[in-house]
């Protein structure tokens, strides 16, 4: 294809480092005033980060996993995205430093007294823990940089066996993604509340880790194509499968959401309900019930019929609104261990929008300024500019 690169504009570099600059300024004034309710923010600000990059690197793995061709147009979407991971390794050291606020297992005196802990402690102990999470970021690392560096690779060379290379990538990434993202889930948000055990807790963040990959995706896809810095072959109809991705992640999200509530609430098992009970106090009542019709709900009515998924300015406003969603249901998760009485709401969540908004568009923009928005050799693009229904 002939492809002629465009750079982004300069009000969209500017507005990532203002907001990024902001986010920053909010944190640590929240820090400064409770550095205990800062560091549940902060664990809020950096689960989303690992749905935006992790999810964005699995998104590419799947592609290559299934030999799809319809993202193919997209896939540097989520290449650039994909490189927040290498910031989760410099976001992650601050939480080291908040364990002993996040985690009451981490307090050697209370777990001597209690036989819950003791039995857990095995796995949740500092050291087990910190493995644990190194290994996570190595994994992400390591196939970050092996199948990006293929893809960028074959816009030089264009050479057919980096994408077969890739093949073997993403399907060795895909039981790692699972498998690391369940791990990271339960360490960092499930251990909140360390009496408190659901097996199905893995699935559900990712879950909400999948809804917010593709959402994340569709609104760059349709701005970019609004910009004109996609392939003009792109229309309407290339944007089908995102929305329906979208929409079968999301429906996903509330089937595993309402079958972890069923078990719990059909057992009623005091070491079990308490953690439902605890989103039932005071105004955690009305954000449980709210997340019900904006994650769920209202997404299903607005993304299930054919049309919608076409339609540029819906799927737009659909991809802002679930990644909203996931956000209230990250905050849904952590939130109440820090106050169970009621949700805190204050100027200091506002470092959660503006780190999240600045930090994406800062490391898409540095990544995009020096590469092809579209894979412009792979063997597969043609077929995916080609797609229609």
């Amino acid at each position: 294809m002939e492809y002629i690169k465009k750079a982004l504009p300069d009000k969209f570099a500017k507005t990532g480092w203002i907001l990024l600059v902001l986010g920053i300024i909010i944190l640590a004034a929240a820090f400064a005033v409770d550095s205990r309710r800062a560091f549940f923010d902060y664990l809020w600000i950096y689960m989303f980060m690992i749905s935006i990059g992790v999810g964005a690197l699995a998104l590419v793995a799947l592609e290559y996993l299934v030999g799809a061709t319809w993202s193919t147009p997209f896939r540097r979407i989520d290449e650039f995205l994909a490189a927040i991971i290498m910031l989760l390794v410099l976001m992650v050291i601050p939480l080291f430093f908040g364990i002993h606020d996040l985690y009451h297992w981490s307090h050697n005196e209370i777990v001597s007294g209690d036989a819950i802990l003791q039995s857990k402690s095995p796995y949740l102990n500092m050291n087990f823990f910190t493995i644990r999470t190194i290994f996570c970021l190595v994994v992400w690392l390591f196939f970050f940089f092996m199948m990006i560096r293929n893809s960028e690779k074959q816009d030089l060379t264009g050479d057919p066996r980096l994408t077969k290379r890739n093949n073997i990538f993403g399907t060795a990434f895909a039981p790692l993604f699972v498998i690391t993202l369940t791990i990271t889930a339960i360490d960092w948000m499930m251990s909140l509340e360390p009496h408190w055990f659901s097996t199905m807790y893995g699935i559900y963040y990712f879950s909400g880790t999948m809804v917010a990959a593709f959402s994340v995706t569709t609104l760059f896809a349709v701005r970019l194509k609004e910009g004109h810095y996609l392939d003009p072959k792109i229309n309407n109809e290339h944007y089908y499968s995102l929305g329906a991705m979208m929409f079968a992640f999301n429906t996903f999200w509330g089937y595993i959401a309402f079958s972890q509530y069923l078990l719990i609430w059909y057992a009623d098992l005091p070491e079990e309900n308490f953690w439902l009970l605890m989103r039932w106090e005071g105004s955690w009542k009305f954000v449980s019930i709210a997340l019900i019709f904006i994650h769920f709900v209202i997404p299903f009515l607005v993304l299930v019929g054919r049309s919608q998924k076409t339609n540029p300015r819906i799927l737009k406003i659909m991809a802002i609104w679930l990644l909203f969603a996931h956000a209230l249901d990250l905050y849904w998760l952590i939130m109440p261990t820090y106050n169970n009485a009621g949700a805190p709401l204050g100027w200091q969540e506002l470092a959660f929008p503006f780190l999240v908004t600045g930090i994406t568009m800062v490391v898409f923009n540095l990544r995009a300024s020096k590469r092809n928005l579209v894979p412009v050799r792979d063997p597969k693009l043609e077929s995916g500019l080609n797609f229609h229904l």
